[in-house]
């Protein structure tokens, strides 16, 4: 039963922000000054994040001087705002002394749901060498005001001073030292479950420099005794692991553990990965978008373009008469094979079908049904050439596929010029729309073709029966001439 149901769910295909729902976030940077240049970078950054988490068709913009604007479909709150809005600002930090924590206080009301830390900015002090940072002892009024220290209190965050800080729930909190490894020395990151254990961890990788530091930083710990010989792993101001030194690490990797899900450990390995925003940013505005309308639009352009598809059956039926067979089941196999294409696209790169990617189907319609039109009236030609049918069938083809190739060829390249040009729903229409023209060049190729020269075998077809649409008075031509017949004369010779 669970089989069934997971090869059913697979077999539908992933839909849009207007048709499935999902939300649209406002970002607000908070710096004094964003320059344009960095409010760019946090765009691109942000669109690098959602794609990542496998959200298809999902839209990152900019508006006015200082917003980013971010539209993805079937993600939820607390994950889409988590993950573009956090500021990931990593560092390693020396741990110096451990307390009980006193769980976290309540965050004041006036900020809104995950509200970043602001990145180091002017004023926040430079990093110290890495034998200042080995070597710092807490002062007197640094350990009196750790003791008094109450979990989820701001705190200076100096990467040359001392920091105070907390595990995510308060159950633990930590004096520790200055800066020994910035975030921004992390070239890689990815998460899973290692090789016999059961939860999930965040592995990193270093760059050169970090991967030395990170030597010297454990080389350090290593000999002394618990707290001195742990190192803490600082997200956003948060402790995210602090870890034991039980070896000495030269090869550039740290590991991250803690109460991480499948879905939390992605997220965080997704934002490292992605590197740090340039800017601080806070959700200004957070809007769920209902499918109804949506729907109601889904239900008016499938009527029309059903109602297209009848109008072109109708006319190919009165016009080509029994061909419109041929018409008839090409449309349906290009049908069942954009549906397809459209399922395993969204199961592998995250493909959505929007409303845009609906109205490009549809105008596949109007582009498959002119490559029957080229291929049928090229027969036709043929016939009243003085061609025998079965020999129209053939040489028809040969003429009429250089044509059906150019004209989806320049239907491609537009598709493909909108596609890169283009954002959002617009790349969606350019995306359906290619993927039907390079469908309707199969069927012509592979199903099409094939099928009329079997008809033309056929004795209603290839006799040229008044109702095929191949038949020699619609062709305007002898039925001996139609069926390849030649008439022998014979010419008596008068003498003279």
């Amino acid at each position: 039963m669970y089989t069934l149901m997971a090869v059913t769910s697979t077999w539908t295909p992933k839909l849009g922000l207007d048709l499935q729902g999902g939300m649209t976030i406002t970002l607000t940077a908070t710096n004094r000054e964003v320059p344009a240049e960095s409010l760019e970078t946090a765009k691109n950054i942000m669109q690098q994040r959602v794609d990542g988490l496998g959200v298809g068709e999902a839209s990152v913009s900019t508006s006015g001087d200082r917003n980013i604007i971010v539209s993805a479909p079937n993600v939820q709150r607390d994950d889409l705002v988590d993950l573009v809005g956090a500021t990931a600002q990593l560092a390693f930090r020396p741990v110096l002394a451990v307390a009980t924590g006193t769980g976290i206080v309540p965050e004041p009301e006036d900020e809104g749901p995950g509200l970043p830390t602001a990145p180091p900015e002017e004023g926040d002090g430079e990093r110290l060498p890495m034998s200042e940072v080995l070597a710092y002892t807490p002062s007197a009024e640094d350990t009196a005001a750790f003791n008094e220290y109450v979990c989820g209190s701001e705190t200076p965050d100096r990467l040359d001073q001392p920091l105070f800080a907390c595990d995510s729930i308060g159950s633990q909190k930590y004096l520790l030292g200055p800066v020994a490894i910035a975030g921004e020395q992390v070239t890689d990151a990815s998460s899973g479950i290692p090789a016999q254990q059961v939860q999930y961890v965040v592995t990193l990788d270093f760059d050169d420099a970090g991967a030395q530091q990170m030597s010297q930083l454990t080389q350090t710990l290593l000999p002394k005794t618990e707290p001195l010989n742990m190192f803490a792993i600082v997200l956003d101001g948060v402790v995210e692991s602090a870890a034991t030194t039980n070896a000495h690490i030269t090869n550039g990797e740290a590991m991250i553990s803690g109460n991480f899900t499948a879905e939390s450990a992605a997220a965080l390995a997704n934002v490292l990965k992605f590197g740090s925003l340039p800017l601080s940013f806070e959700p200004s505005q957070v809007e769920n978008v209902s499918p109804t309308l949506g729907g109601e639009q889904l239900q008016v352009g499938l009527l029309a373009g059903l109602v297209g598809l009848i109008i072109v059956l109708l006319y190919c039926f009165v016009y080509y008469r029994g061909l419109g067979i041929v018409v008839l089941g090409s449309l349906a196999v290009a049908a069942l094979a954009t549906y397809a294409s459209m399922v395993l696209l969204g199961q592998a790169v995250g493909f959505t079908l929007s409303l845009p990617a609906i109205a490009g189907a549809i105008v596949a319609i109007g582009v498959t049904a002119d490559s029957f039109v080229i291929y049928f009236e090229r027969i036709r030609d043929e016939i009243r050439e003085g061609r025998s049918l079965r020999s129209a069938i053939q040489t028809g083809w040969v003429k009429a596929r250089s044509t059906i190739i150019i004209s989806d060829l320049v239907q491609l390249l537009s598709a493909t010029v909108l596609f890169l040009l283009a954002v959002g729903g617009v790349q969606g229409f350019a995306f359906a729309l290619g993927l039907t023209t390079l469908i309707d060049l199969a069927v012509c190729f592979f199903f099409t073709k094939p099928m009329v020269t079997l008809l033309g075998r056929t004795k209603f077809f290839g006799e040229g029966h008044k109702l095929s649409g191949l038949d020699a008075a619609h062709m305007g031509v002898s039925r001996d001439s139609l069926l390849g017949r030649r008439i022998r004369r014979t010419t008596r010779l008068k003498e003279a």
